[in-house]
């Protein structure tokens, strides 16, 4: 994890895929970077790891932790074609975002 150790901290709600309208996760974190980072490195145990959802197709920054969760908590309750709506609206190829993070 050293390899982010100078990038920013950022409250972050996340979208994981396994594929383009495959499974889906949603998360919260302080370090969207080395969160994802994580799940790829099959360090979070678990769903993510179980069904191997580890492409970053969508992400939003929050002002607070507590903003953060609150969006995390609402799409979780979503259907999953409001999580696809969300996810195609800003990255209709689904792309892997973890490259074009801001730190």
């Amino acid at each position: 994890m050293q390899h982010f150790a100078g990038r920013g901290f950022q409250p972050c709600t996340y979208i994981l895929a396994s594929r383009k309208y495959g499974t889906l996760y949603v998360g919260v974190t302080s370090s969207v970077a080395r969160r994802v980072w994580e799940h790829r490195a099959g360090r979070v145990r678990g769903f993510t790891q179980r069904y191997g959802v580890k492409t970053l197709v969508h992400y939003e920054f929050h002002q607070t932790m507590f903003d953060a969760i609150k969006r995390e908590k609402q799409i979780k309750e979503w259907k999953r074609l409001w999580k696809i709506e969300l996810i195609e609206s800003r990255n209709p190829e689904w792309r892997d975002l973890f490259e074009e993070l801001p730190f």
